[in-house]
């Protein structure tokens, strides 16, 4: 079974972000809630009130039905909210500033107090990022490891393929990832939390959790022990024992639903797979993401190809219809490249991003070569 988490920037009609998560849900349900049911989705509020969560209300085994769930949450949100706000995908906001995002306020409240304490959050890497997380079921400690160090080796193609994040604060980097650039150091004060974004391979469950317990014990020493729970581990791959899944929470939110479920198409036959030519030394597999972090597809496109080929060939009927979608990422590089190269072109921000939040709301993709 698959699932997936969705996480949209809120805007007006020029796309400065509206800190009106909280407003939203409680128009929809009448009070302040941290998730709520809304129709075939979950509408779920996030750290920055500026980002809403759309999560389908039921995992599936073929992204298809993934894809149905959350394109009719959209078409309700936009059937309750036709003018008043436009979503946004893309792995950070372009033009916003962590200063001007409020945080949450309400419910839960407190571990925010806590993360704030440790690392300081108004900053980017908290407040403006925006992930497309990936929700892999195991069905034993067995397959939980090999599916664990299977997908770890894929993270830095995945990475490549779903880099959406090219802009800092209205300015153009260089970097096609700068989520990650920011996400990797926002709990640089305790490392193991976000583990350099790779993870190292694990031999057994005990691994895994021989390093959540370094965290935890980390937590307790510097008075956070609210915060030893599962999801406090930031790395771009982590175990969810509650939920039985493997999490990956590397990769950038996608211009829209098609091309998010286009990466989970792009996955899954890739795991099937008898063996990958892929990395697996952590050191290379850390030096790999390094580069992609910077350049997105254009320094591994050779190897992004040999992996599509075999993604064709283990794909299920299903998963082959959003392949093309991945292809076009490959030949002309990710969201970001693409992003990068039009607004370059035509030193305009404004008719991108109207382009973009047109895919979102239309269900398409968006190309630019």
């Amino acid at each position: 079974m698959i699932g997936t988490e969705h996480e949209f920037s809120i805007n007006d009609a020029l796309f400065s972000p509206l800190p009106v998560a909280d407003r939203i849900i409680r128009s929809i349900c009448g009070r302040y809630e941290n998730e709520i049911a809304f129709g075939s989705i979950t509408l779920g509020k996030e750290l920055q009130k500026t980002v809403i969560e759309l999560v389908p209300r039921a995992p599936a085994g073929e992204p298809c039905a993934l894809e149905q769930q959350l394109v009719s949450g959209i078409e309700k949100f936009y059937c309750m909210f036709p003018h008043q706000y436009t979503l946004l995908g893309l792995g950070m906001h372009p033009t916003a500033n962590p200063k001007d995002i409020p945080v949450w306020d309400h419910d839960e409240h407190e571990y925010y107090a806590a993360y704030d304490r440790l690392f300081d959050i108004r900053q980017h890497g908290w407040l403006n990022i925006q992930a497309l997380q990936v929700n892999l079921s195991y069905e034993n400690d067995r397959e939980l490891v090999t599916l664990y160090n299977r997908v770890r080796s894929l993270l830095p193609y995945l990475i490549a393929v779903t880099a959406s994040s090219p802009m800092v604060e209205s300015r153009l980097t260089g970097s096609c990832d700068n989520r990650l650039l920011y996400y990797r150091e926002n709990q640089k004060e305790i490392p193991l939390i976000c583990n350099r974004i790779v993870p190292p391979r694990i031999r057994t469950v005990d691994d895994y959790r021989s390093v959540q317990e370094e965290v935890f014990q980390e937590l307790r020493s510097r008075g956070a022990g609210i915060l030893c729970e599962e999801w406090v581990n930031s790395s771009g791959l982590i175990i969810r024992f509650s939920r039985k899944c493997l999490e990956i929470k590397a990769l950038d939110e996608q211009e829209s639903i098609h091309s998010d479920m286009a990466v989970c198409a792009f996955l899954r036959p890739l795991i099937r797979c008898p063996s990958l030519p892929v990395e697996t030394e952590q050191e290379a597999l850390l030096a790999l993401t390094e580069t992609v972090i910077h350049s997105g597809t254009a320094e591994i496109r050779d190897d992004l190809h040999r992996l599509y080929r075999l993604a064709e060939r283990y794909a299920t009927t299903e998963e082959k219809q959003y392949l093309p979608a991945i292809h076009e990422r490959i030949e002309n590089g990710s969201l970001a490249e693409q992003m990068a190269a039009r607004v370059r072109d035509e030193g305009e921000l404004l008719p991108v991003l109207t382009d973009l939040a047109g895919c979102l709301r239309n269900n398409t993709t968006f190309s630019y070569r």
